[in-house]
């Protein structure tokens, strides 16, 4: 292989140092704001490129490591580029790879490469990416051979549909971005009761952490405990009560009950997993209330 990478933010920087790290090759980077490209050229030791044309007519696989709504402009400029028997790949976790909707037409081969994992860093976040699970899908030409690409580079490599990525996505959000709305929901009750924002967010990191550790570990149904666990009624009700007098006073309130009820009663059904010769209708009505 012979990676171009075609944007050069956080996901180019990683993953072009991430496959070099393994020994491929990689042509270069293009974008439109010369100056990344040419610190991600340097970063991974190859070339900057000031044209689309050139590096697709130097590369045998194109990255575009371009925000979402970027990729299909992108592909509008290449797709009457010379991309016979090139691979063209996105790494976006929403959008399936049929938007190079007329690749194949061409003699070109599509797909979605998407690392599940948090990439903050341009410089350092390729020294994690071992750890992260890739999904990949598109056209069948290619499929196992870049699926055996990052399996030989020790990461777990799953193949999906590409009707999929909506709730692959959503399943990658709900345990990135809403935990962090769940620890500011957490931190927002704890200010009610006296704390700083401060010393709330220190409060709550070693239980945010314990407990993700925890369900990477053992899964969740092992790594539950709790009072939905324990099928203690009277502290949920006594939860239930003072957050329903919070609701009624903001509209923050009556998202933080909304939440709480709604994860509740998906905590009963772990814990039923979990416990399933106990019976947990009296947690359930209490919710229902």
């Amino acid at each position: 292989m012979r990676a171009g990478f075609i944007g050069a933010g956080k996901v180019g920087f990683t993953l072009g140092k991430y496959l070099a790290m393994h020994g491929i090759e990689i042509s270069g980077y293009y974008s439109r704001t010369p100056a990344s490209a040419k610190e991600a050229a340097e970063f991974t030791q190859s070339r900057y490129y000031t044209s689309i044309e050139e590096i697709t007519k130097d590369s045998d696989t194109l990255f575009l490591t371009v925000p979402d709504g970027a990729i299909g402009e992108i592909w509008d400029d290449m797709r009457n580029l010379p991309i016979k028997n090139k691979n063209i790949c996105h790494c976006s976790g929403s959008i399936p790879s049929t938007v190079f909707f007329d690749a194949e037409n061409r003699g070109a081969y599509r797909y979605s490469i998407h690392p599940l994992y948090a990439i903050s860093s341009k410089a350092t976040s390729y020294l994690d990416l071992g750890k992260a699970c890739f999904t990949i899908e598109g056209s069948d030409a290619h499929l196992a051979e870049l699926k055996a690409l990052f399996s030989e580079m020790g990461n777990t490599v799953v193949a999906i549909s590409p009707d999929s990525k909506a709730l692959y996505h959503a399943a990658a959000v709900m345990v990135s971005n809403q935990i962090v709305a769940l620890a500011d929901m957490g931190t927002v009750l704890l200010v009610k009761c006296g704390f700083s924002e401060a010393a709330a967010a220190e409060a709550l990191s070693p239980l945010l952490l314990g407990n993700a550790q925890s369900v990477a570990e053992k899964g969740a149904v092992n790594a539950l405990t709790g009072p939905i666990e324990r099928g203690d009624a009277q502290t949920v009700s006594k939860h239930l009560q003072e957050i329903r007098k919070f609701a009624a006073e903001s509209t923050v309130g009556q998202d933080i009950l909304t939440a709480y009820t709604a994860l509740s009663k998906q905590l009963i059904r772990i814990a039923q997993q979990k416990h399933p010769q106990k019976d947990y209708k009296h947690l359930e009505k209490e919710l229902e209330q």
